[in-house]
């Protein structure tokens, strides 16, 4: 799993952006977090892990759970 920091959230629109160690931006969405990690659980400047895939818009964030 890759490690980052989430930088912002977006809570109305249940959307955020993790900035990995490379200083990269990448997108996630509340429907793209592991199992029993809550969207409203998740704060800016938390540090989580997560994967990647790449999608026809771009690379996004999925798995994303609190770094242990």
């Amino acid at each position: 799993m890759i490690k980052g920091t989430i930088k912002r959230i977006i809570t109305d629109r249940g959307y955020g952006f993790i900035q990995t160690v490379e200083k990269e931006d990448i997108f996630f969405h509340a429907n793209d977090l592991l199992k029993g990690v809550s969207f409203d659980s998740l704060t800016e400047g938390q540090q989580v892990e997560f994967e990647i895939k790449t999608t026809p818009r771009g690379l996004k964030a999925i798995n994303v759970k609190p770094a242990e």
